[in-house]
């Protein structure tokens, strides 16, 4: 395993892939970019890109005879922590979030096709068999179980099914009317539909809600609110706000200890935010590592400033080049929206836990027990947009210690190349029965099995 990034590494987006890599693919998590655009597929050719986390080997992605369409029509390789083994396990194309049922099958969404997708693993090493469990669905994303009880979250509502014998039945909505383009208000403008869902120890359902866009202070203010991570009560239709401030919160996950944390794609263009002759201006050295995304354990009540204030990472703030850090971050006035601090005080927001690199965009959160790893978070990054160097595409690993969460670390990277190109952008990693990772792959249109060999 890596070591925990260097500040510095932190700074310049040392989650890329090496130049030794034989081949070669944000904020954007959710079909939008975090401003309202489409990002772009694959990031510029020239585009400088930092050399790869130390302590990795590459490691071949191994495909099984079918699985080897585009982009593993050609060899490819990754970087693991040694003893590590990736190979593509199924081909899903734009594979979202996952969840296994009850009866040992995984579940994919697929946004895109209004679907739900049911991968059943196979005798003896064999690909899954896939079937669709659910169609004619709008924009599902996260997925939940609570006993044989399965919640998809659409872009507009819950919708709950019962789950048998292979079969989703009983469609029902369980929590209407949040919010999406179709919603009178927004009048089509809605950059973060995607939503996800999770089954809270209390059997209340905890849902996020993205922001309409990179910067929205009227979020704050809807009904049902935006920006937040909503809870809904067992027995309830009506959410109510658990935490607020919460740009787009899509990773959603239940610790060990039973605390709700998120993965948040924070805001772009940060504009600087000390005195001077600078003060407001968007510097794009300064955007580059500004604001770090966030991963944040939430409490009732909780608010993680957006679009009022921004974690900060300099540790002395206001200076260039400042050494950075990533955990236990205070929180620095947003130059555009709170200059004055009028809008909140965010000098009294709790000190935020963990973070990942500006412009990271993780996705999908879950927690796990790994081979020779311990207790930890795992997320699928899909890596950057709008940052040079890029900031690279990889499933991340968050040490879980007496209730802490340690430093990241590149548990798969090795998807960008060189010149930034990418064959693959993780979204999601989930624990499988087997006791191995199943990382979904909405670029790639792959499901990969990550394990630990020795």
């Amino acid at each position: 395993m890596s070591a925990p990034l260097s500040a510095r590494a932190r700074r310049l987006g040392l989650a890329g892939a090496a130049a030794l890599l034989l081949f070669v693919p944000a904020c954007s998590s959710d079909g939008g970019s975090s401003s309202g655009g489409q990002p772009p597929s694959e990031v510029a050719a020239t585009a400088p890109v930092a050399a790869a986390p130390t302590g990795l080997v590459e490691s071949p992605v191994a495909v099984p005879p079918g699985l080897g369409d585009a982009p593993f029509d050609t060899p490819r390789q990754v970087l693991t922590p040694p003893g590590w083994t990736v190979s593509v396990w199924a081909r899903v194309p734009e594979a979202r979030l996952e969840t296994w049922a009850p009866d040992g099958s995984l579940l994919v969404s697929l946004p895109g096709s209004g679907e739900v997708t049911r991968l059943v693993p196979g005798a003896n090493g064999a690909p899954p068999q896939r079937s669709t469990l659910a169609s004619g669905l709008t924009q599902p994303h996260g997925m939940a179980f609570d006993g044989s009880t399965l919640y998809v979250a659409e872009s507009d509502k819950i919708t709950a099914f019962d789950y048998r014998d292979g079969a989703a039945t009983g469609k029902r909505v369980v929590v209407p009317n949040l919010p999406d383009e179709k919603s009178p208000d927004l009048k089509g403008a809605y950059a973060h539909a995607l939503k996800t869902v999770v089954v809270g120890p209390d059997k209340s359902l905890y849902v996020s809600v993205g922001s309409t866009a990179n910067v929205s202070p009227q979020d704050r203010e809807a009904t049902p609110q935006r920006a937040a991570i909503l809870r809904v009560p067992p027995g309830s239709s009506t959410p109510e706000v658990f935490a607020r401030g919460v740009r787009n919160g899509t990773g959603l996950a239940f610790a060990p200890d039973g605390k709700l944390w998120t993965a948040v794609n924070n805001r772009d263009n940060i504009p600087w935010p000390w005195p001077g002759p600078q003060f407001g201006q968007v510097l794009p050295d300064y955007v580059d590592d500004h604001p770090p995304e966030e991963l944040a354990a939430l409490t009732p009540g909780r608010d993680l400033g957006w679009p009022y204030c921004n974690p900060e990472p300099d540790t002395q703030p206001g200076t260039p080049d400042s050494p950075m850090r990533s955990a236990d971050l205070p929180f620095t006035r947003d130059a555009e929206t709170n200059a004055d601090g009028s809008k909140l005080d965010c000098s009294a927001l709790p000190p935020l836990e963990q973070t990942f690199g500006a412009h990271s965009a993780p996705l999908g959160l879950a927690f796990a027990d790994l081979p020779g790893l311990g207790s930890g978070a795992v997320a699928g990054v899909h890596g950057s947009w709008n940052r040079q160097a890029p900031r690279a595409p990889e499933v991340s690993f968050f040490p879980w210690n007496g209730g802490r969460m340690s430093d990241q670390q590149t548990l798969v990277g090795g998807f960008q190349a060189s010149d930034g190109s990418r064959f693959g952008r993780p979204v999601a990693a989930v624990p499988g029965p087997d006791g191995a990772l199943y990382v979904s792959d909405d670029e790639a249109g792959a499901i990969y099995r990550v394990a630990r060999s020795s």
